[in-house]
This record gives C-alpha cells, sequence and structure tokens, in this order.
C-alpha cells in the first residue's frame, strides 16, 4: 500500500493517475470528505480526509503502508514543520521508502517556498528510510488557467519578465515518474532533478502558443501591482502574496532552467514539448474537466 498525500490537487491526481495505471494500490489523503469520496472514484483502493496538520490523521495514515509519496500544498509556511511530524510518523509506523514531490533548485534562499523544501530534503537524509526527491520544474498546465484569456485577446500574460527562461515540464511526465521512483528500486535514494526538455522564454511560449491557435499571441509582462491586488482578491493571504512575488523577482533575473536528461532517462522516452502538449490540449479541452 502507498500512502499519497496531497491527493486532491493536480499533482496528486495526476500521480494517483499514474499510480492506478500500473497498478498499484494507493491510500489517498484529502482535506476533504467530498474529495476523498472523489479520489475513490479515481482509483484509489482507500481514501481517509482531515487535516495534515493534526498528528492523529498522520498516524492513521501512515499505518500499514509500506511507501509514501508525499505532496504539499503549494507556497505554504508551515511545510517544514508538518513535513517533519510525517516523516517522524512514517518511520515510527515502519514505513521503508518515502517520496518527496520537491521543486526545482530548492537551494535557491531568495524563493522561500524553495528553500523550505531543501530542508525537507535534509531531513529525509537522516530519516533512516529509503528516500527518494523529486524535484520538478514549474508545469506546462499552470499556463491552462489563463488560457480562455490567451485565446480571446491573444495576450499572454506573466508577472515577471517575458524574457525569463523556464523549463517547463508537463505534469503527466511528472505522474508516470513518480510512479517509477516509488514502485522500481534502482530510484532510492537518489534526488531527480525533472525539467522539460526546452527551456524556453516567454516570448518564445507566446510563439508556440500562437502557432498551435494559428493566431497572433504575444506575452505581455503584467503590472506586479496589479496582480498582488488581484491575488489578494483571490484569497491569496499575505506569505503567498510575498512568497511569490520573491519568486517573480527571481525569474526576472535568472529564470528556472534545469536540465531535461534525467526526466527522459526515468520515462525511457523524451519528455513532451510544449508545442506537443498545446497541440494535445487544444484539440481535447472539450472534454477536459
Amino acid at each position: 500500500m502507498i500512502l499519497l498525500t496531497g491527493a486532491a490537487g493536480k499533482t496528486g491526481r495526476s500521480v494517483l493517475k499514474a499510480l492506478v495505471s500500473a497498478p498499484v494500490e494507493v491510500r489517498v489523503l484529502a482535506h476533504k470528505p467530498d474529495q476523498a469520496n472523489d479520489l475513490l472514484n479515481a482509483g484509489a483502493k482507500e481514501a481517509l480526509s482531515g487535516d495534515i496538520r493534526d498528528s492523529l490523521v498522520l498516524s492513521k495514515a501512515v499505518a500499514g503502508v509500506e511507501k509514501v509519496y508525499h505532496i504539499f500544498p503549494n507556497v505554504s509556511p508551515d511545510e517544514l514543520a508538518v513535513s517533519q511530524n510525517l516523516i517522524t510518523a512514517a518511520r515510527s509506523a515502519g514505513v521503508s521508502h518515502f517520496v518527496y514531490h520537491s521543486v526545482l533548485h530548492p537551494q535557491v534562499e531568495a524563493m522561500p517556498h524553495h528553500w523550505q523544501k531543501m530542508r525537507v530534503e535534509e531531513l529525509l537524509f537522516t530519516s533512516g528510510m529509503y528516500f527518494s526527491v523529486i524535484q520538478p520544474c514549474a508545469y506546462m498546465q499552470n499556463i491552462l488557467t489563463g488560457w480562455k484569456k490567451i485565446v480571446e485577446t491573444g495576450i499572454y500574460s506573466v508577472p515577471y519578465s517575458t524574457s525569463a527562461r523556464i523549463s517547463l515540464v508537463d505534469l503527466e511526465d511528472i505522474g508516470c515518474a513518480a510512479a517509477k521512483v516509488l514502485m522500481e528500486d534502482g530510484y532510492k535514494n537518489g534526488v531527480f532533478e525533472c525539467s522539460g526538455p526546452q527551456a524556453l522564454s516567454q516570448e518564445e511560449v507566446a510563439g508556440v502558443i500562437s502557432n498551435v491557435l494559428q493566431q497572433p499571441v504575444h506575452a505581455e509582462k503584467q503590472d506586479l501591482q496589479t496582480w498582488i491586488a488581484k491575488a489578494r482578491i483571490s484569497g491569496m493571504d499575505s506569505y503567498q502574496v510575498d512568497t511569490l512575488v520573491k519568486m517573480f523577482a527571481y525569474y526576472d533575473n535568472y529564470g528556472l532552467v534545469g536540465n531535461p536528461r534525467v526526466l527522459e532517462c526515468i520515462l525511457g522516452k523524451p519528455s513532451r514539448t510544449l508545442k506537443q502538449f498545446f497541440t494535445w490540449y487544444n484539440q481535447n479541452s472539450w472534454e477536459i474537466k
């Protein structure tokens, strides 16, 4: 049995999909009961609901499982503390292999949520369990949140420099890689950088979208204060807003570029390019919920 935390998010669902296809039995941990029921329908063997910050929930979640795949809610100030509790609970329950969903370049202190993930990685190194760490770059799927606007206006808007290069990766590829790392012994005690095959600027991303849609699309840097105002209206707290603003500043100067070879080796094939991803989405979006 494999425990999958953070299972209700887009990353968790992608990992669950790959594990169910393997097939392997998965116990999922979701925050809300309706999410847990939905994940049972998606193929989970068992589903628990509760706050991952609750020690009793953690104890119940790790009981009787052999492996853990840990995904924590994005940009959360308590990731280190809660992950430490989960690692302790997993070790006490006899979990043999703990896989952590980290981030590309966690060593960057200028991005606090990256830096926090590096500290979680360090905890695993001294946990006494077999460990694996997956370090994905930003997902291609993230662009889809603004897809309707892109199609309607021809504007691809980002709150950082349009010259910033990012090695965007397909989340479906990450899910497949996660399943292999969990299920094959050859990946124990390893750290795996998972980047997409191209480090594209945002102008180049707009060019790819334009080519797929067969209409003009151009990249535009969104005013940062406008982004902040919208983020606060959407419900983001001060920590999330401040942390993402620091990430945008880092992107302005350095982008986020990784090497694609590790992911290709895990998958046993080339990972999906941005053009392949958008072509697939443009052809299938009408049936994707």
